[in-house]
């Protein structure tokens, strides 16, 4: 699912690889999705630290998907699926 008039964050449309010390707008976007996917109750302070890192593996682990703790394509289309998807958040 595209970022659009739906979407539920729109912090950025960017999907960088992220990981432990991103920083910026998609990092948000990211925080964002974590939080209406699996409730991670994240700050969404553009900072990808170790509680980032944390909700991103849960979230990993919970879709099925490679659990490292980075987004990256796979991460970013569940992640933007599943926040948006009726019913989360999910896990």
């Amino acid at each position: 699912m595209a970022q659009g008039p739906d979407d539920v964050c729109d912090f950025t449309i960017n999907r960088p690889s992220l990981r432990l010390g991103s920083s910026g707008a998609a990092v948000q976007q990211a925080q964002c999705y974590l939080n209406q996917a699996i409730d991670a109750g994240l700050d969404q302070d553009g900072d990808f630290g170790q509680i980032t890192q944390s909700a991103t593996r849960a979230f990993q682990q919970c879709a099925g998907i490679v659990v490292d703790g980075r987004i990256g394509a796979q991460t970013w289309s569940f992640l933007s699926f599943w926040a948006n998807a009726p019913g989360a958040p999910f896990c």
